[in-house]
């Protein structure tokens, strides 16, 4: 497995949309979004600043959306 990407939020969001997911709802500066054909595989990324997420949120963020590092390589 490839070592994690270092990435923002803003970022991140741009390689999840690319790879078919949408936002859902945002509370605070937490953004859920959810895949287009598959609702189960959802995400929480939170959109506090322009910093880099750190390497357990992204990895959490990763599992819950059911993408691997691999995908995120491609885009």
């Amino acid at each position: 497995m490839p070592p994690l990407p270092r990435l923002t939020a803003r970022e991140l969001l741009k390689k999840l949309r690319r790879l078919g997911f949408i936002d859902v709802r945002q509370r605070g500066s937490h953004l859920l979004i959810h895949h287009v054909g598959n609702p189960g595989r959802y995400a929480i990324i939170p959109v506090h600043s322009q910093h880099i997420i750190p390497p357990g949120t992204l990895k959490h963020i990763l599992d819950s959306a059911q993408v691997t590092v691999e995908m995120l390589d491609e885009i």
